[in-house]
């Protein structure tokens, strides 16, 4: 019996014709809301709206030609109105309790009536390009705060622990009416030459009892802090932290005299106890007055505007030479001859550089 002989005692009635799910009328275009003018983000900047403060951040941060351009008219319109804070950086390796303690003083610098900015900067996956962001969550206080403003950014493969725009972050912020600007590095121990670059004070935090493990970290950081501040100095850890004071002072003591006549300190703080904050706020207040006094502070600065065109020139230079026809049609097979040791590295990247500056 054929399958269209058979007739089944089961019917399965039609039932009513039930009406589509989704409105016919409905827009299905989602509501945007038009992009801001340079001169609306500004305006907002500077009456210290945070939310258009954050989005002229994400433009600065943002990798697109177009918002390229809009976030540098307005850092352009933005800078007559910055450079009247005080930028500090702080570092330590992962762990010390570097958000604890930046909540701690930025709590007390508000309580001053001060308008703190905390730029921190989250460590950005190799493998994923991710970040975590949570700093917000590690300071619950100082992120609730109204005369404080937090803003976690990806590190993305930044030397240095900063982000690559920071700099043009701590602009927008100073123009935002923030008078206290603090960086928070990844603390990674790489080459901290970058946070240096763009702060006036260099805090380097550090745990009592680390051991000699961490030398090859400290050294070259230790020679650009302007104050070593031991950190976790409470309960049982008082008398370590002591003693990591007394031996940080004396190994200060054996570096070179400062371009700034400031001789670094190290100290002691508990960021639980709240006990040392003040001192270590004290620190900055006597370093800003003596470089203030003596006119390193504002070399410094323009000393920093230097660095920041040197790099952005180097940065812009590897830009064009890698989009350069010539040298993305020529760079595979030249990588090829590299490796199978067909050619020298020094003569195949001399071709690659005459492919680059040939005008033909």
């Amino acid at each position: 019996m054929s399958k269209q002989e058979f007739k089944s005692a089961l019917k399965v009635q039609e039932g009513i014709a039930q009406p589509n799910q989704i409105n016919p009328k409905f827009n299905y275009q989602r509501s945007r809301k038009p992009q801001l003018t340079a001169k609306e983000f500004v305006d907002g900047i500077l009456k210290g709206d945070r939310v258009i403060l954050s989005q002229a951040i994400t433009l600065v941060e943002s990798a697109l030609p177009q918002h390229y351009v809009l976030s540098q008219e307005i850092i352009a319109a933005c800078l007559p109105y910055s450079g009247n804070s005080i930028r500090i950086g702080i570092t330590g390796v992962p762990g010390v309790g570097k958000s604890t303690f930046i909540e701690a003083f930025g709590k007390l610098l508000t309580s001053m009536k001060h308008k703190v900015a905390v730029l921190a900067i989250d460590p950005s996956s190799e493998r994923s390009k991710g970040s975590i962001l949570g700093d917000k969550t590690r300071m619950e206080e100082l992120s609730i705060d109204p005369n404080a403003f937090i803003r976690p950014s990806p590190s993305a493969g930044s030397l240095g622990g900063v982000a690559r725009k920071t700099r043009e972050s701590i602009i927008l912020c100073e123009a935002a009416g923030f008078d206290r600007i603090i960086v928070e590095t990844v603390g990674v121990g790489q080459s901290e030459t970058a946070v240096h670059s763009m702060v006036d004070f260099f805090l380097l935090l550090m745990l009592s009892g680390a051991g000699d493990e961490l030398q090859g970290i400290k050294r070259g950081i230790m020679e650009m802090a302007d104050a070593i501040v031991i950190n976790k100095a409470d309960g049982d850890n008082i008398q370590k932290a002591n003693l990591a004071k007394t031996q940080y002072t004396s190994a200060l003591h054996l570096f070179p005299p400062t371009s700034s006549k400031w001789k670094p300190v190290a100290l002691t703080c508990s960021s639980y106890t709240k006990d040392g904050i003040d001192q270590v706020l004290s620190t900055i207040s006597n370093y800003t007055d003596l470089t203030t006094k003596n006119g390193y502070f504002k070399q410094h600065r323009m000393e920093q505007a230097k660095y920041t065109l040197v790099e952005y020139i180097h940065k812009a230079s590897l830009d064009l030479f890698y989009s350069n026809p010539r040298v993305v049609e020529k760079y595979k097979q030249i990588e090829l001859d590299v490796v199978h040791g067909i050619k020298s590295p020094y003569i195949a990247g001399a071709e690659l550089i005459q492919l680059f500056t040939d005008k033909k």
